[in-house]
């Protein structure tokens, strides 16, 4: 039976364990450029102990992008600052290390919060830029109207995708997910309230699958066997005329059939009138879980989980195959080291931090209280007459460094 550290096997790699750091939008790049900002970000979540690290969504073109903040992965420019990143992430630890892809679509030229923004259409006067989706309805009566987009732009983007997907590959990483959930293109196009087209783009499902079915193929074409192809996908839409958990399922069948590796299942964030329930720990569990039965396909599951005990039961219990943290990551960037004293594992420390393992520091368990007591084989060195397992109270004053 798999538990929360038990390795998992997605397409070409291995993750270590069943822990994966949520890509999360840091709106801190400059013309689509990673910056130092992204080292200390990820470099310090990569020392999780996660068994996967996305990089945040990163737009496949400029104007795919959410903000003026965000990545993008166009040009060589961009593609060599993500590969310098890659290449300082990777002495870090064994966890994988992806990037996901996505377009914006109506939903770009947004401000973000870094600008104050609570996410609303740019202005004119600060940059804004045209943007696209299925059919030309804004977001609200606050944002721009999007063009519909033609054939040329359906060919265009889906070119897009698979350029970016090749870029990331040669920047190193190890895992590449699409990005067809949260209100962006690809779910754009999936929903019926977005999509209101009637050629061979909208209508059906089957005909709104079309043009995300299409980038995946491309992405998958485009993507080594040695590597790990994702889609993270919308479960339901929470309103009367989105799409629901039902299209999810043929939905996820059809990757499944392109070879896709694994889904992370979410939801909302289509519209600004969707009823969407009180956000709960583990909220979403139930929509991976069905998707898992349904498809067989391999989920990960998200919705506000911060607790190691219900991680690890999400796992134990079959209703998931991976378990996606986010904000608790932001809150302790250390969520996995934590997670494996609590449920009575051992993961691997870099060996500047080994004396804060807990079998190298008496006062561990009183600061994390339930850690279970762990036999590791990687120990830290200890100088002659080392004082570290010694009670604190017998210990000398620390001295400066």
């Amino acid at each position: 039976m798999a538990d929360l550290f038990t390795p998992l096997v997605l397409g070409g790699i291995t993750c270590p364990n069943r822990i994966q750091v949520s890509p999360m939008c840091q709106y801190s790049a400059v013309d689509g450029i990673a910056q130092d900002w992204h080292l200390i970000h990820l470099g310090g979540l990569m020392m999780s102990g996660a068994g996967l690290v996305v990089a945040e969504a990163t737009g496949v073109e400029a104007a795919g992008r959410i903000s003026h903040g965000c990545l993008v992965l166009e040009t060589d420019a961009q593609e060599q600052a993500l590969a310098d990143l890659v290449a300082r992430l990777r002495p870090l630890s064994d966890a994988g290390i992806g990037i996901q892809l996505g377009h914006a679509g109506r939903r770009a030229s947004a401000r973000s919060i870094r600008d104050r923004g609570k996410g609303e259409s740019l202005p004119p006067e600060e940059g804004a830029w045209q943007t696209y989706a299925p059919s030309a309805l804004p977001y609200n009566d606050q944002w721009a109207t999007p063009a519909e987009m033609t054939e040329d732009d359906i060919i265009r983007i889906t070119r897009a995708f698979a350029q970016a997907t090749r870029r990331a590959v040669r920047a190193g990483f190890d895992l590449v997910e699409c990005h067809a959930a949260h209100g962006y293109l690809l779910h754009q196009f999936l929903s019926p309230r977005t999509n209101r087209r009637n050629d061979a783009w909208g209508g059906t499902l089957e005909n709104r699958m079309r043009f995300p079915l299409a980038v995946v193929q491309a992405m998958r074409d485009a993507l080594p066997a040695d590597r790990a192809l994702g889609v993270r996908v919308n479960s339901t839409d929470w309103h009367p005329q989105g799409a629901t958990l039902d299209d999810a399922v043929p939905f996820v069948r059809a990757l499944k059939d392109l070879g896709v590796d694994y889904v992370t299942l979410s939801a909302g964030n289509l519209v600004p009138d969707a009823v969407i329930p009180k956000a709960t720990p583990g909220h979403q569990v139930g929509f991976a879980e069905r998707i898992r039965q349904e498809t067989g396909m391999t989920v990960v599951a998200v919705g506000m989980i911060s607790d190691p005990v219900q991680a690890d039961a999400v796992v134990r219990e079959g209703r998931a195959d991976m378990v996606a943290i986010g904000r608790a990551m932001l809150d302790n960037p250390r969520w996995g080291w934590h997670a494996a004293a609590r449920l009575g594992h051992d993961v691997p420390y870099p060996p500047q931090y080994l004396r804060a393992r807990p079998n190298n520091w008496t006062d561990f368990q009183r600061i994390h209280p339930g850690a279970q007591p762990v036999v590791s084989t990687q120990q830290a060195d200890r100088p002659s007459g080392s004082t570290w397992d010694r009670p604190e109270t017998d210990k000398p004053a620390a001295q400066p460094s």
